[in-house]
């Protein structure tokens, strides 16, 4: 597997930051985007495709619902990075949910069992 290179690496970031400061502002008005915050971005080496890793508050209907959501306004999305970052290509953006802080409660928990074995 490559390195990423240093402006593959700034370049996930900076699209990570406006993601998630058009979410957090709203200029999303679907009614189906609930809490979500954007946890990391997956760029390929040729700039082409990055993968949105999300993280939605809410049960998994209201997650799947975000994720339409999120997968409807691609294009006004594309746009904004685009005009923002000043691209003359914007990557293809796909959404995905990351488990990252569900699955470090778990271990978290399972790590707890382990130190402190009967305390149940």
């Amino acid at each position: 597997m490559p390195v990423p290179g240093r402006r593959q690496e700034r370049l996930a970031e900076q699209i990570r930051d406006e993601i998630a400061e058009i979410l957090t502002r709203g200029d999303l008005r679907d009614p189906r985007i609930g809490f979500t915050t954007v946890t990391r971005v997956d760029l390929t080496a040729d700039l082409t495709h990055a993968r949105i890793l999300v993280s939605v508050l809410g049960q998994e209907g209201v997650q799947e619902q975000t994720l339409a959501g999120l997968s409807s306004a691609t294009g006004y999305l594309r746009r904004e990075i685009a005009r923002r970052l000043k691209l003359r290509r914007s990557p293809e953006l796909v959404f995905v949910i990351g488990h990252g802080a569900e699955e470090a409660v778990k271990i978290e928990s399972l790590l707890e069992k382990i130190r402190h074995p009967g305390e149940e």
